[in-house]
């Protein structure tokens, strides 16, 4: 059987699936350079419309945004906890108490949206510049990130020390670093684009110099050494963060962690035998969460792996693995009617979108029900539940240029 992705024969029948892997890098090795994917790659034309689009947009910066609630100043980001609601209890409803899957609609979440609309621009603008290599897209990404990270009078500072806020309670929490998780996919984009004019070398060390940054902030801070001693999804998108940060710096301390942390953590103590993450299902949306943290992990791997260190094969002694989690999941992936457990209390149907652990496992193990189901899901979710908890928009950024 021949699968098509992104145009590209990647499962000749002949060959194993490392070979089948070794090609898909090859071949994407090659298309940085000189040779974009064919007009029938089955993103094409969603990427163009995205970027054509993004083009359009005036600068994006949170400091337009004045969070009143927020105890930072206007460089500072600010969102408030998500699932923390009125106390009925309490004449002005405060402090503020938990529903957990719930979602508030009266939190600020301008800052959070303003760093999603960034990716989304910055994200199709890179997948654009790689299939084209026409500098306008890159252009534009360069404007854009100049302003909401490095321009002085906009930036936002690299740190999250008021992020998910409880109104009447904490003026931001370790459960907040999860919002810039949607900021991962910002250095696969600049490295789509970085032999464009567009990136200059000033342009390149300051974007490092603000993801170090971050990363230091995070793993240093005292909420963000809390978040990373999590023991459910947040701990998994910490470090996941912290990799494709330190991917693009260059911290190979840092990637070492976040390897160990795949190994000795996530798999040993979040993941069961089965293959499932009780942690998440044991939530009022447990759907979404095992989505989420699947997604995540798979993710890990695709940032992470080597020929001398590869994520994807690696299982401990009593056999977990990603291989085991995307088996575990894959059934309702396909079919969510088989889902065991009762629906989610929110977002149930916007599950599931188009989940790119599906492409980077298709991938990886030479499995091609997963590149297909990829290929039959909806890639631009509708519900904002949904896309909040999607941290990759352009798979392509993922899978060329490692």
């Amino acid at each position: 059987m021949v699968v098509l992705v992104f145009g590209v024969s990647l499962f000749a029948a002949e060959k194993s699936p490392s070979e089948k892997w070794e090609d898909a890098i090859r071949w994407g090795e090659a298309a940085d350079r000189k040779n974009p994917p064919p007009e029938g790659a089955v993103d094409k034309v969603r990427i163009l419309k995205a970027a054509d689009a993004a083009l359009k947009i005036e600068p994006i910066t949170i400091t337009a945004a004045r969070a009143e609630r927020s105890t930072g100043g206007p460089n500072d980001f600010y969102s408030e906890a998500d699932y923390s609601w009125p106390d009925p209890a309490k004449t002005n409803g405060l402090p503020f108490i938990n529903r957990d899957g719930m979602s508030y609609p009266g939190v600020f979440s301008k800052h959070r949206m303003a760093m999603r609309n960034l990716r989304d621009a910055v994200a199709a603008l890179g997948a654009a510049y790689m299939i084209t290599r026409e500098d306008h897209y890159a252009e534009k990404a360069a404007q854009l990130l100049r302003v909401f990270l490095l321009d002085p009078a906009t930036r936002m500072n690299p740190h999250l020390e008021y992020a998910q806020a409880i109104q009447g309670k904490s003026p931001g929490r370790c459960y907040g670093i999860i919002d810039a998780l949607h900021l991962i996919e910002i250095p696969p984009s600049v490295t789509a684009m970085q032999e464009s004019p567009a990136f200059k070398p000033e342009l390149m060390t300051g974007l490092k110099q603000w993801f170090s940054d971050l990363s230091e902030w995070m793993t240093t801070s005292k909420n963000g050494k809390d978040e990373a001693n999590t023991k459910n999804n947040h701990a998994v998108a910490f470090w996941l963060q912290i990799a494709a940060f330190a991917s693009f710096t260059g911290d190979e301390t840092k990637i070492t962690e976040c390897r160990r942390q795949f190994k000795e953590v996530f798999l040993v103590k979040q993941m069961d035998p089965d293959g499932s993450f009780p942690a998440e299902l044991k939530r009022t949306k447990p759907y979404g969460y095992s989505i989420f943290q699947l997604e995540n992990m798979a993710t890990l791997c695709q940032v992470l792996a080597t020929k001398d260190d590869n994520l994807w094969t690696y299982q401990t002694q009593d056999g977990r693995s990603i291989r085991r989690a995307m088996e575990y999941l894959y059934p309702y992936l396909e079919a969510k009617s088989k889902w065991p457990l009762k629906p989610d209390v929110q977002a149930w149907e916007g599950w599931p979108a188009r989940q790119s652990c599906l492409l980077f496992a298709g991938l990886a193990f030479g499995e091609p029900k997963y590149l297909e189901l990829w290929k039959r899901l909806k890639p631009d979710p509708e519900s904002d539940e949904v896309k909040r908890n999607i941290a990759i928009t352009q798979p392509v950024l993922w899978l060329f240029g490692k």
